[in-house]
């Protein structure tokens, strides 16, 4: 049965039509057409406030929603089921053999990805709603061609499950509503929806979500306009929704009280997205000379502006009664080098403890073998289910806190090469649909590969020189380009493509808001290729 205005143009195969049945595809249509045209124009709220940004203006707190901040009375919604403890999140893709090793990997809650770490094809998106509704029935099973066999542990001995949708900015272009593409956010969040809130309510749980990228309240509010639609329309009680926000723009560091308040009645707290935060706070800034950066490996969570924007989401929280969740560990076991390896994790512990002390009420790791690291620190150091006491009432944090860019450090010939590298191969796998990739023993996804594009754009557009005294130019950089590329031709046609587009990118004067946007016309939409 067709439904009206709705036209699919991908192709429907195997379990993918029991996602996409015409129940729900009318529900996506409710969401589109209530809240696209919204969408839109706080997109184009964006693109003035870059202008603006550009013109010379810095980011600040809003003098509109003074009262929202100065009023300590209001509290957000209590914990719900299985969000009272969240010392470790894993987060990950949503591949069948990764959702079922995340959720039985001993974390406490596991983000499943449909954004950074999940390239937008068709199939990937699919086939991460039909893993979703199998694990949410308990159904999920994966054998590998080796005979191996992965199934869920029993029930109370797996993570509580959280969906991230894509952010509000990217489309989902394989379906049309009245003409039009749909929402990324809608579309993931729709179908998962959808199909699963009741049952995961009947299992003891509820829809929880991670929300990405927003930029002000205004965006948040939306979502929650969303999210009080949607619990109408399947006649559930609202508030049974819980989203938990990813503040990783530095617009929405200014906003964090307003978020909350916006979403109270379905929050459950905030996290430090840290690799998507600097990328925001240079390509808000992109044209200030004093928000040039230095390597990536220098940008640490105790630089200032780094520092004053943990210290004010955890004060934020607990303030209002919700988790201040900590950022991500992103390295990976290094199985051939013991040595290596152990002082990569004693790194992970530095940071984990950092986190702890700091008064963060869990953290993430993107590995399974993390989790026990992470969990140690937060066991000895967190004894209670959450630090929701530890009110920070010590912290102020100004606007110059946020925006003081006073990083130690230098830019090098290893650092540019650094960032190249990882451009080259998260693009190039990115296009051909896998949207996480380990260099160097650490995941890359698409936050950490936006840094290190920015970085390579504003050293360039802001004429540095590197320690070694060698001018950055777009020339200097295709150099590294050059040599990077030979060695990375397995990764076939893609690999052109790749470096074709951080060329172009060093040259821009205005350079892409996101590449996945700026991508998505070259990403391959089969199947993508298998994890190892």
């Amino acid at each position: 049965m067709s439904v009206p205005g709705v036209r699919i143009l991908g192709r429907v195969e195997g379990d993918h039509a029991k996602i996409l049945t015409p129940e729900a595809l009318k529900f996506l249509a409710v969401l589109h057409r209530n809240f696209d045209a919204t969408r839109q124009q706080l997109l184009k709220n964006r693109a003035i406030r870059q202008t603006r940004f550009d013109g010379g203006a810095l980011p600040d707190f809003l003098p509109e929603t003074a009262h929202i901040r100065e009023n300590p009375t209001w509290q957000c919604a209590p914990p719900a089921p299985g969000l009272r403890d969240r010392r470790v999140e894993i987060t990950g893709p949503v591949d069948r053999k990764m959702v079922i090793n995340a959720l039985n990997s001993g974390a406490y809650t596991y983000m499943a990805d449909f954004e950074d770490s999940n390239a937008p094809t068709w199939s990937n998106g699919l086939d991460g709603q039909v893993n979703m509704h199998a694990a949410v029935t308990r159904t999920i099973d994966f054998k590998q061609s080796n005979g191996k066999e992965y199934k869920l542990n029993p029930v109370g001995q797996t993570a509580t499950l959280i969906v991230r949708p894509r952010g509000w900015h990217l489309n989902e272009e394989n379906i049309l509503i009245d003409g039009k593409p749909m929402s990324g956010s809608l579309f993931d969040f729709g179908l998962y929806f959808f199909h699963n809130a009741h049952e995961l309510v009947k299992a003891g749980a509820g829809p929880y979500f991670y929300l990405p990228k927003m930029e002000s309240h205004l965006e948040a509010r939306l979502w929650n306009d969303v999210f009080c639609l949607s619990q109408d329309y399947i006649k559930m009680p609202r508030g049974t929704i819980r989203g938990t926000v990813l503040i990783e723009t530095i617009t929405a560091a200014f906003e964090m009280d307003e978020i909350l308040y916006e979403l109270r009645q379905h929050s459950s707290g905030l996290n430090c997205g840290r690799w998507d935060y600097i990328f925001s706070f240079i390509k808000r800034q992109r044209y200030h000379p004093n928000a040039v950066l230095p390597d990536r490996a220098d940008v640490t969570m105790t630089v200032p502006f780094m520092q004053a924007y943990v210290n004010l989401l955890i004060q934020t929280c607990h303030k209002r009664g919700v988790a201040a969740i900590g950022g991500m560990a992103a390295q990976i076991p290094i199985k051939d080098d013991p040595k290596a390896n152990e002082k990569a994790m004693d790194k992970v512990r530095a940071d984990k403890l950092r986190e702890v002390k700091a008064g963060h009420d869990g953290t993430w790791v993107a590995h399974p073998a993390l989790v026990k690291v992470a969990l140690e620190i937060f066991n000895e150091h967190m004894l209670g289910p959450n630090q929701y006491h530890v009110r920070r009432s010590e912290v102020k944090v100004s606007a110059l806190d946020l925006l003081n860019s006073n990083v130690a450090g230098q830019i090098t010939e290893k650092g540019i090469r650094e960032n190249v590298v990882a451009l080259l191969i998260y693009c190039a796998n990115w296009v051909n649909g896998l949207g996480c990739v380990p260099v160097n023993y650490v995941m890359e996804d698409a936050a950490t590969a936006e840094v290190s594009r920015y970085l390579l754009f504003s050293w360039v557009y802001h004429k540095k020189k590197t320690q070694e005294g060698k001018e950055i130019t777009p020339a200097f950089i295709d150099k590294f380009l050059d040599e990077e590329a030979t060695k990375l031709t397995n990764l076939g046609p893609s690999i052109d493509i790749a470096k074709r587009y951080v060329a172009e990118q060093v040259r821009s004067k205005t350079p892409d808001e996101f590449l996945t946007t700026a991508l998505y016309p070259h990403l391959n939409h089969n199947k993508a290729p298998a994890r190892i």
